[in-house]
């Protein structure tokens, strides 16, 4: 895949291409932290301390301890190289704040879907909006302290994926781990476009839905 051409100054310095990822998923799931781990610059955060306001909005159930909050988005950067730099945007991931995705997913050139296998249902709004979009996209599967409840494997099947989306393990806290799902992306995102694109069917409502492990 061509992501195009990087363009020079009048000094002869590069103008590099810029390419965009979405990271999304559930409340709580590691959005945030896995922006904050590969950005190479201190990354950009809009999040807000839980209030009572929250209650009965916000469904805190496996996440507790959690007392922030992103509201706008998160924006993160990553340099491959003098020609390229991928930029990150981090989605809210409560009901109450979708009506920014539609801005956010403009001219995304891919995107991360974080799951959390103890409330993977919750990821499920996110796979179905990239689904419908068209837009390529990948399940990073948030291991909170090192654990791993399932594999690969049978988190495709829950969530009833297509073969092609890769569905992959990580640790949001770790660089190396979060620039291995950036980058697992990005030749995701190349095999995609030279594939035909697929019918979208209609709506389904997975087993995900009372999941639990």
């Amino acid at each position: 895949m061509d992501f195009g051409r990087s363009s020079r100054r009048a000094d002869g310095s590069f103008v590099p291409v810029a390419l965009k990822i979405l990271v999304a998923g559930g409340f709580g799931v590691g959005k945030t932290t896995l922006v904050g781990s590969v950005s190479e610059l201190p990354p950009l955060q809009t999040e807000e301390v839980l209030t009572d306001a929250s209650i009965g909005t916000d469904d805190l159930a496996g996440v507790e301890t959690k007392s922030k909050t992103t509201v706008v988005m998160d924006f993160g950067r990553i340099t491959i190289t003098e020609d390229v730099v991928l930029y990150l945007f981090g989605t809210p991931g409560q009901d109450r704040f979708w009506f920014l995705w539609d801005e956010l997913a403009l001219g995304a050139l891919g995107a991360i879907v974080m799951a959390d296998t103890r409330r993977l249902a919750d990821c499920f709004p996110s796979v179905d909006y990239f689904e419908r979009r068209g837009t390529p996209f990948l399940v990073a599967v948030n291991c909170f302290n090192g654990e791993q409840r399932h594999t690969p494997d049978k988190v495709r099947e829950a969530l009833d994926l297509d073969p092609h989306v890769p569905v992959v393990l990580c640790d949001a806290r770790d660089r190396q781990s979060g620039t291995h799902v950036v980058v697992t992306l990005v030749e995701h995102v190349k095999t995609s476009t030279r594939r035909p694109p697929a019918k979208i069917p209609p709506p389904k409502i997975p087993s995900i839905m009372t999941w639990r492990s």
